[in-house]
Order: structure tokens, then C-alpha cells, then sequence
């Protein structure tokens, strides 16, 4: 996901062609620094209170406008972002329409590992850290002083060796393909075409790494709309090679699609890049750009996170490691089930990523209770998202997949498949959004911290311990099981590290009102289920099912006293009453 992050501000206006409402922040508001962040207010008593007198007013009026912005930033990205999940979505579909659920999809679904990887470490999260900032520090230096354009500098200065490294590492995946696809699935009955397959992936090394590098410096000079576009243009190139080309190629024409969907990933980007890079000339000099302060403890920040990172990722590693030695579709059910059982929990780690530079600057205040505060609404309000979406995912699991995959070569066995590995593999969903939630409370100080790399390790450790014990007896349920059970881990060990060094959250607090939520989440799973097996047909039982689980699921949590639901139920009455009266007027 493309997050709105990254600062700096050129004050240029909008080169032609790039509307100026981009999601920029008021220029000249209250706080602002040169760097085009927000400066804290003066302090002098250590309260966190902006002091009183002349100003005041518009000191209460700059947190409006940065409200006003991460809104306008949120939504757009968030907007972009739906719209790249359900092409995603509708990517999943054709798969599932021309190659269902057999060995041709597990060889491709073994490639696809590839840009899994790369998108995780080059475009969401990795090469974002360092660049952003970087680019932002090269936007503040412009203003200072006179000579080379400090941004032009460090594209000058990075671009091509980047670009090298990219081109090699793709070139290594490429000539590397058998013995990566052997490592990957040493079980797969025909490797031959999992190495095709992984050979055309591999050229998303070169171009994702590209694609971060536009996205990350486009954000860096407050570009949200088209960085948050190249999922949208990924999927559809998917889509559309798929439809053009799969009679004649199969499944390669899926690894082909990839590479040209990421291709497409950088020429969308490079128009916008350009306008930036050629407008807001020669201010500030290149020596500026060595003048960055901790650059070491930076880049170790930046490890931490990318071996984090890793270690989210090897789930997917393992599970097809696994998978790959259970008869032809096992990687295919697996796959279709996470894809749809993690839209809940994407939707709720969104509401942590508009919040996350609230969160950053409280800590960097030392606001303690602030940024405590954040973190536990953050917890509860993404536990109440993901909750009520599993208890649908589950009540709802055979009509869900009957309804979007079961067509072409996808089988009523296949959806009998995937909806039960759903079933299993959503107990877990709690856990990963809590993992995805806690992770960045630890990494928002910007602090060197290795226990979510050391939680994680462990999630790890048990997810392939379990997943070898238990897949010889229970196969892809067991993989699926030891996925959740891993992750739940995880998730208790971050909750349980939360403490002085990082935000000390109120943890009895946080388990109570999560335990409230599952409790909800378990008697609607029930209700719903029961009023989706009473109907047959897909479309009816899922209109029976959902309204049940989100009524049951409100209803309880509000009895239990739940916070989140009882504000929300709080605040429906004057809600309501105020719309009324404006339609009596």
C-alpha cells in the first residue's frame, strides 16, 4: 500500500499538467518549519501546552488544516487504493477463470513470489524509508543557498547506481531461476514451467525498484494521486494480458503480464517525476545534501525494518515450501483464501496508516499519554474492523467463493477447498492486523528497536515448526492453522514489549475490550452461518449472512461495553435527530 507519507515542500507552484489540490499541505500555516514539516509549539512548562497570548488563534488553526490535509491525503490514497484491491481482486478472478485451481497455477503462484518480495522491499516499505526522507532533506536544502539543485544532485548522485543494482539483481533472479523455483517448491511435479514463469517475474527486481524509487520521491514532493495509481495500472496489465494471451501461452501469459504491469508501474510515474525534477531550479547546493544528521542510526533503523519486513513475508515462503508437496491446487486454495480473507484486515491497518504521523509526532514531542492514547484507539478500532469482517468471511466463506471464483476451470471442489482453508486460516486475522498495528508504535520513534524482528523471528520459528508436524496429517488446513497460531504469537509478544521504551499502552485495558470484540465476533460468526446455510443460492445467502453478522456483531459489542461501539451507537441518536430536523426544515 502507498501510504501518505514524506515531507518537504518547494513552494513552486504546480507545473502544468499536475493539479495543485494534489494533497498539499496550506502553504505558510502556523508551525510550519522550512523543511515543510510541522514545528512543535514553544513549551516552556514540559506539558505539551502551547502557550497562551497572541497567536493563539492561529496556533488552533494550523492542527485544523493538517487535519484538513491527512484527510484529503487519506482519502485519495485510500480511494486508489480500494480501487488497485479490487482489480487485484478481479486479477484473482480471471487467474481462477482460465487456469482454476490446479498445478499450472501453483507453478505460476511460485513465481509470483518474486514480486510479492520485491514490492514488500522496493515499493512499500524498504526503499520508502530511505528515500523519502531523503528527498525531503534535498527540497528543504533548496531554499538555502545558491548553485546545483540539491534534488537534481541526489537523483544524479543515486539514480544510476541504483539502477545498476536493480539490473543485477533481476539478471541473477533470471539465470538463477531453477535453482530458486527448487528452493521455493522442491515438491512441484513440473518445475520446468515455474522456471519460466519466474524468469519473466524477474524483471520486476528492476522495475519495482524503479517504480519505488518515482513513487518514493513523488511523495517527498507532496504527489500522492499518481504514486497511489500504480496498482490500478499493475492489476489492469495483468488483466488485460491475461485476456489476450492465455489461449496461446497459459499460465505464462500471467508472468508476462507481471512484467509488463511493472513496467507500466514506472512509465506512469516518470511524466510527474519529470515536471518535479525540471521545476524549482538551482537553489541550494549539493554539499548541503551531506548535511543529515544520524545517518548511521538511520540506516540501522532502516535494516531493522526491512528484516522485519522479511521475516512478514516468510509466511508465504513457508506456506508454499510446505504446500508444494500436497497434491496439485494446494498453493492455488491457500492463495485465494488469504487474498479474500485479508481485505478486513487491509482495511483496518488503513486506519493505522492515516494515523501514523499523528502518532510519530507525539512521540517525537514526548506527548506520552498522546501517543498512548493513539495507539490504543489504533488497536481497538483496527481489532473491531478485522473482527467484524472475519466473523463475515467465515459465516459467509462457501456462497463468497461460489460467488467470485466458482467459473471457467474453478471447480465446486476448488470452492469447497478454499472456503474451508478460509475458515482456518481467518482465525489468525486478528493476530496479523495487531502485528501490523503494534509494529508501527515501535518503529514511529524513529528509535533503533529489534523486538518486532525478534517477535517475528519467533512467530516464525512456530508457524514452520507446526506447519511441518501438521501437514503430513492435515495438509493445507494444518498450513493454514500454523499461519495463525505463528502470527497470534507474534502479536501477543509485541502487545506484551509495549512498555517505556516504546508507548506504555494500559495492556489490561487493550486485552478487555479485545476480548469484548472477539466475543461479538464469534456469536455473529454463528448467527450469520447459520442464515448462510439456510439458502443455497450466493447472492441470497450472502444478503441474509451480512446484515446478520454486522447487526449481532454491533448489537453485542455495545451490550459488552466496548468502547468504539458504544461511542459509535452513542452518537447515532443526535445523529439521526439532527438529520431529522433538517428535513422538517
Amino acid at each position: 500500500m502507498i501510504t501518505a507519507s514524506g515531507g518537504g515542500d518547494t513552494g513552486a507552484p504546480a507545473p502544468p499538467g499536475e493539479a495543485p489540490v494534489d494533497v498539499r499541505p496550506p502553504e505558510g500555516s502556523a508551525g510550519e518549519r522550512a523543511d515543510g514539516r510541522q514545528a512543535a509549539p514553544a513549551d516552556p512548562d514540559g506539558q505539551g501546552k502551547a502557550p497562551a497570548g497572541a497567536g493563539s488563534a492561529s496556533a488552533d488553526a494550523a492542527p485544523a488544516r493538517g487535519g484538513r490535509f491527512l484527510a484529503k491525503a487519506a482519502l485519495v490514497t485510500a480511494a486508489l487504493s480500494v480501487a488497485g484491491s479490487l482489480l487485484g481482486l478481479a486479477r484473482d478472478q480471471a487467474l481462477a477463470h482460465f487456469f482454476g485451481a490446479g498445478a499450472d497455477t501453483d507453478a505460476f503462484l511460485v513465481a509470483w513470489t518474486v514480486p510479492e518480495m520485491a514490492a514488500t522491499l522496493l515499493i512499500e516499505d524498504g526503499l520508502a524509508f530511505f528515500l523519502v526522507p531523503a528527498f525531503s532533506l534535498a527540497l528543504a536544502q533548496r531554499g538555502r543557498g545558491t548553485g546545483r539543485d540539491p534534488v537534481r544532485a541526489l537523483v544524479a548522485a543515486s539514480l544510476p547506481r541504483m539502477c545498476l543494482c536493480f539490473a543485477a539483481a533481476a539478471l541473477a533472479l533470471a539465470l538463477a531461476a531453477p535453482w530458486v523455483v527448487a528452493a521455493l517448491a522442491p515438491g512441484l511435479p513440473d518445475q520446468r514451467l515455474a522456471v519460466d514463469c519466474t524468469r519473466l517475474t524477474a524483471t520486476c527486481a528492476f522495475s519495482f525498484g524503479l517504480a519505488g524509487y518515482c513513487s518514493a520521491a513523488l511523495r517527498a514532493h507532496q504527489r500522492y494521486t499518481v504514486p497511489a495509481l500504480i496498482y490500478v495500472v499493475y492489476n489492469a496489465a495483468i488483466i488485460a494480458t491475461l485476456a489476450l494471451l492465455a489461449a496461446r501461452w497459459g499460465v505464462r501469459a500471467a508472468a508476462a503480464g507481471v512484467a509488463v504491469g511493472g513496467a507500466l508501474m514506472v512509465v506512469a510515474q516518470v511524466p510527474s517525476l519529470w515536471r518535479q525534477l525540471r521545476h524549482g531550479s538551482g537553489t541550494g547546493t549539493a554539499r548541503a545534501l551531506t548535511e543529515p544528521t544520524s545517518p548511521r542510526l538511520r540506516t540501522t533503523v532502516i535494516w531493522t525494518v526491512l528484516l522485519f519486513a522479511l521475516c512478514r513475508q516468510s509466511q508465504v515462503l513457508i506456506e508454499r515450501f510446505l504446500a508444494s508437496s500436497l497434491p496439485g491446487g494446494a498453493i492455488s486454495h491457500l492463495n485465494y483464501a488469504q487474498k479474500v480473507a485479508q481485505m478486513p484486515m487491509a482495511l483496518a491497518l488503513m486506519l493505522c496508516t492515516v494515523t501514523f504521523p499523528v502518532l510519530a509526532r507525539a512521540q517525537a514531542e514526548g506527548q506520552t499519554l498522546k501517543a498512548r492514547d493513539r495507539v490504543e484507539r489504533d488497536v481497538v478500532m483496527a481489532g473491531c474492523v478485522v473482527l467484524l469482517g472475519a466473523a463475515a468471511v467465515i459465516a459467509g466463506a462457501h456462497p463468497l467463493i461460489q460467488l467470485l471464483f466458482e467459473r471457467g476451470a474453478f471447480t465446486p471442489e476448488d470452492t469447497a477447498a478454499t472456503a474451508s482453508v478460509m475458515r482456518v486460516y481467518s482465525l489468525g486475522l486478528l493476530g496479523h492486523t495487531l502485528v501490523g498495528a503494534l509494529a508501527r508504535s515501535y518503529f514511529a520513534g524513529g528509535r533503533v528497536t529489534w523486538a518486532p524482528v525478534t517477535a517475528m523471528g519467533l512467530g516464525i520459528v512456530a508457524t514452520a515448526g507446526l506447519g511441518v508436524l501438521s501437514v503430513g496429517t492435515f495438509g493445507v488446513y494444518g498450513i493454514a492453522a500454523a499461519n495463525a497460531i505463528g502470527i497470534c504469537l507474534t502479536a501477543t509478544l509485541l502487545l506484551r514489549g509495549m512498555g517505556p521504551r516504546t508507548v506504555p499502552i494500559r495492556i489490561p485495558k487493550v486485552v478487555a475490550e479485545l476480548a469484548g470484540l472477539v466475543i461479538a465476533a464469534a456469536v455473529a460468526t454463528l448467527l450469520g452461518a447459520l442464515c448462510a446455510r439456510s439458502l443455497t443460492a450466493p447472492v441470497p445467502a450472502l444478503l441474509a449472512c451480512g446484515p446478520t453478522v454486522l447487526l449481532t456483531f454491533v448489537l453485542v459489542a455495545w451490550f459488552l461495553r466496548v468502547g468504539p461501539l458504544v461511542s459509535a451507537v452513542s452518537a447515532l441518536g443526535p445523529a439521526l435527530r439532527k438529520l431529522a430536523s433538517r428535513h422538517d426544515r
